[in-house]
């Protein structure tokens, strides 16, 4: 019965593990675009006090000066990629040909950019198969 039990579990996380290898992932999509650009991928922490608290209306209107900026940069030169904003912190995801580039964005679009940080690799669940 212990030896059905066991090989029950291990055929289920055997199942587990293929399907998170055989679906395509957010973390596939960015290893990809790091790989295949010229361009950087940089995190961006933001300190936005009650940033988690913003209405739908003021994100959009957030969302909308920053890509108003960059399309004045070039977007050629720098892409936004996502956010993800909690609390008082707002943590981007940015493509860009330099950190003086994001610098250069977060001062036209009067955002703070509070810690710039160089992506050197992503990983993810399906990096452990």
């Amino acid at each position: 019965m212990k030896t059905l039990k066991l090989v029950l579990i291990l055929t289920i996380a055997a199942a587990s593990l293929s399907c998170q290898k055989k679906e395509a992932t957010i973390a596939d999509e960015l290893r990809t675009e790091l790989l295949e650009s010229s361009n950087k991928m940089y995190v961006i922490e933001r300190e936005i006090p009650g940033a988690g608290s913003l209405s739908p209306a003021e994100l959009e209107g957030i969302s909308q000066l920053s890509c108003a900026v960059i399309n004045d940069l070039g977007a050629e030169k720098i892409k936004w990629l996502h956010s993800y904003v909690a609390n008082d912190k707002v943590f981007c995801v940015y493509m860009a040909s330099s950190e003086s580039l994001v610098k250069e964005h977060a001062s036209q679009g009067g955002f703070p950019a509070n810690l710039i940080t160089e992506v050197g690799s992503i990983i993810d669940p399906s990096t452990a198969n």
